[in-house]
């Protein structure tokens, strides 16, 4: 496990900071570096060696390919597959075994050994990010980074190394040498940081406890709970990765960095193209520059681009987990951005309403295959949302949830649009210098009690 939010709050970052800005320039980088591998070590020391062996592969690999790169390319190029199998394979490894061995354990005649190997937190977020590197080198979209130190730090940045963005190398290749410090720099990324907080702490963990109620009743769901917890589900999941990209982002500034935006209201989206689009940019950015270009894109025709996207949607799903419920679910997402992409939104353009209803449907039906894991019981929930396995359409439980978590479930449809954030910058600005202290203050004292006093405090995409 990872520090606790609190002790992460009022010790670790203090010191960090106060360490990182009392330290001359040239020491900045092997400070973050220190540090970075004391928050990845807290609860498993053991993977801080794995970490180190994934950044001193793609270290000694990016150097190599920059090498050959003008010289010899068939070299340069043999060093990058090899790097690639060599990421794959860690990943593959620690992320993957278990679910390969139980699932050919179940053909007679193989009887692979049961490891119970642990997934060591971020892996999937950090390998994709050293991946990034010798890909760009060999591109030429990236110098070499001669420096240890400095590429350790951008592997194991600890403001977005167990959940993301994913940051790719040449988007802070610049920021790794010199990175520009300032109060207003800071001040923005105290202020995101605590807008991530508040997403996470006083709306993900609110409405999260709905879902938790009827996820723990998948066999005995109404046609309304089972779109109840769905819902709760779908504004939980969001507020959740989103405050953390909010919260890496904030973290980042604090320290001279500026990472891309990883959300951009996803929920106001009028189709599943556009949808992912805004959710998970980094994610779907990184496929499409290192798979689904590279396998062809749509450059190769119609047949090819359909597979391609097949591809790359079942990369996506299996990347999420090692469970094949996440093959399912990148796959759905294949099949609805196909039908898009072959007829289907030049409908969808001719309502703004219904092609938003069709969307937020589309996804909200799929949630629970993401988070219940287990293929029965995501069944028996969807097959309760499409009308077939509920119990009923509506009993006086629901009317209970949906009265007591109504003003929560309001708030966060708001919350998940820009209206907010259109309604603050109209205000004056002398008054916004003058209240944003104020909220953010408050937001820490109301999220640090909360944080203090609950005993409910997930964070879903630890396990990727």
């Amino acid at each position: 496990m990872v520090f606790s939010s609190i002790l992460f709050m009022f010790t670790y970052l203090p010191v960090v900071l106060f360490l990182y800005y009392v330290s001359p320039v040239k020491w900045r980088n092997p400070i973050l570096f220190v540090f970075n591998m004391i928050f990845y070590g807290w609860g498993e020391p053991v993977y801080i060696t794995l970490m180190l062996v994934s950044i001193t592969i793609n270290y000694i690999n990016g150097i190599l390919i920059g090498k050959w790169r003008h010289v010899d390319d068939r070299k340069a190029k043999t060093v990058l597959v090899v790097n690639v199998v060599l990421n794959l394979a860690l990943l593959g490894f620690f992320k993957y075994y278990n679910l390969l061995a139980d699932t050919l354990n179940l053909v007679p005649f193989i009887n692979l050994p049961e490891l119970n190997v642990t997934l060591p937190i971020g892996i999937s977020f950090y390998t994709f990010q050293t991946m990034s590197y010798p890909i760009d080198v060999y591109r030429g979209d990236a110098d070499v980074q001669k420096n240890y130190i400095s590429f350790g730090t951008f592997v194991a940045l600890f403001p977005q190394l167990i959940a993301g963005p994913i940051v790719r190398y040449k988007d802070v290749a610049d920021q790794l040498g010199f990175r520009a410090s300032s109060v207003d720099q800071f001040s923005s990324g105290v202020e995101r940081f605590m807008i991530g907080v508040g997403k996470k702490v006083l709306l993900a963990n609110t409405i999260g406890k709905l879902w938790d109620v009827y996820a723990a009743s998948c066999g005995d769901l109404t046609f309304v709970g089972s779109w109840l917890g769905a819902i709760a589900f779908s504004l939980q999941i969001y507020f959740d990765f989103a405050g953390y990209s909010d919260m890496a982002i904030g973290l980042g500034r604090m320290i001279g960095f500026e990472f891309l935006e990883n959300f951009n209201y996803p929920y106001i989206s009028k189709s599943i193209t556009e949808f992912w689009r805004r959710w998970h940019m980094s994610l779907g950015t990184w496929f499409r520059d290192y798979l689904y270009i590279p396998l062809g894109g749509n450059r190769c025709g119609k047949a090819r681009q359909i597979l391609n996207i097949t591809i790359v949607w079942a990369a996506t799903g299996i990347w999420h987990g090692a469970n094949w419920t996440f093959l399912i679910w990148g796959l759905y997402y294949a099949f609805w951005l196909l039908l898009e992409k072959t007829f289907l939104l030049k409908y969808l353009e001719k309502s703004k309403v219904l092609s938003h209803v069709y969307t937020i449907a589309i996804v909200a039906l799929v949630w629970p295959l993401f988070k219940l894991e287990d293929i029965t019981l995501a069944g028996q929930y969807t097959s309760a949302m499409l009308g077939f396995g509920a119990n009923g359409f509506i009993r006086s439980d629901d009317v209970y949830y949906l009265c007591t978590y109504a003003a929560t479930i309001i708030i966060g449809v708001l919350a998940s649009t820009p209206m907010a954030a259109k309604l603050w910058r109209k205000l004056p600005k002398g008054f916004i210098r003058v209240a944003a202290p104020a909220v953010i203050l408050l937001a820490l004292v109301i999220s640090t009690a909360y944080l203090v006093d609950a005993t409910y405090n997930p964070f879903l995409y630890f396990n990727f």
